[in-house]
């Protein structure tokens, strides 16, 4: 079994879907066939773009094509569970690329442990985070009127091996989520790490914690990390 960490730097959406598709087809076929499985877990940051997974509702983008336009950001309809969310910068994006199988996962108790994960790097900055029934990610004061997402998550799983991920929202714009109704809801709200605490953090060390969160729940007798830096 073998787990690579990849950090892509800033990477237009786009063309990090066509390199995360190029990935989980190659772990697919590697399974396929029996050869040696590379599980990855990608990290990247994107320019301004919302997406809208495959049960999501085109009313909950409440902008017109001009109007996204006008504010720099594009919108990809795409292959993930979930509704409407938001990427950007100041947004640490991770994408695992995993053969559930080889981890004794299903996928629930999958979305259980990003969630998790999530959960451990924000009370490693004091920030007390938790679940809220039948919505997936992260939130915190869940179960009160104050309830407000500081983490999105959608994935798509096919063969047991996994795409897509999970946002956690850093240093974000957060204005950018006032455009949409994030996740289909339209009675609770969107938060970050940086509006919680009252200052900017530091993202590669955001992007430790959330590394040593994941590779601590994932089991694997060959953990290696490879840093990617310039986009292909």
């Amino acid at each position: 079994m073998k787990l690579e960490f990849e950090d892509w730097k800033v990477v237009p959406y786009a063309e990090a879907w066509q390199r995360q598709t190029a990935c989980f087809d190659a772990l697919v076929r590697a399974k396929q066939v029996g050869e040696e499985c590379i599980n990855r877990i990608i990290l990247c940051e994107h320019p301004h773009v919302y997406t809208l997974g495959r049960s999501g509702k085109a009313q909950n983008m409440l902008l017109s094509d001009e109007q996204l336009r006008r504010i720099g950001a594009t919108l990809y309809h795409i292959d993930r569970g979930g509704d409407i969310t938001y990427h950007g910068p100041g947004q640490q994006v991770c994408y695992p690329i995993l053969n559930l199988e080889e981890f004794s996962l299903g996928l629930k108790e999958y979305v259980h442990l990003l969630e998790e994960a999530v959960i451990q790097v924000c009370a490693t900055y004091g920030v007390e985070a938790g679940r809220v029934a039948k919505a997936t990610g992260v939130w915190l004061d869940g179960d009160t009127p104050a309830a407000r997402k500081i983490c999105a998550i959608g994935v798509r799983s096919s063969h047991f091996v996994t795409m897509h991920g999970l946002a956690l929202n850093v240093n974000t714009d957060l204005r950018y989520f006032s455009y949409i109704h994030p996740c289909g809801f339209i009675d609770k709200g969107v938060t970050s790490l940086q509006k919680e605490l009252g200052y900017a953090l530091n993202p590669d060390e955001v992007k430790e914690r959330l590394c040593n969160a994941l590779s601590g729940m994932l089991p694997s007798s060959a953990i290696t990390r490879e840093t990617e830096t310039r986009n292909r």
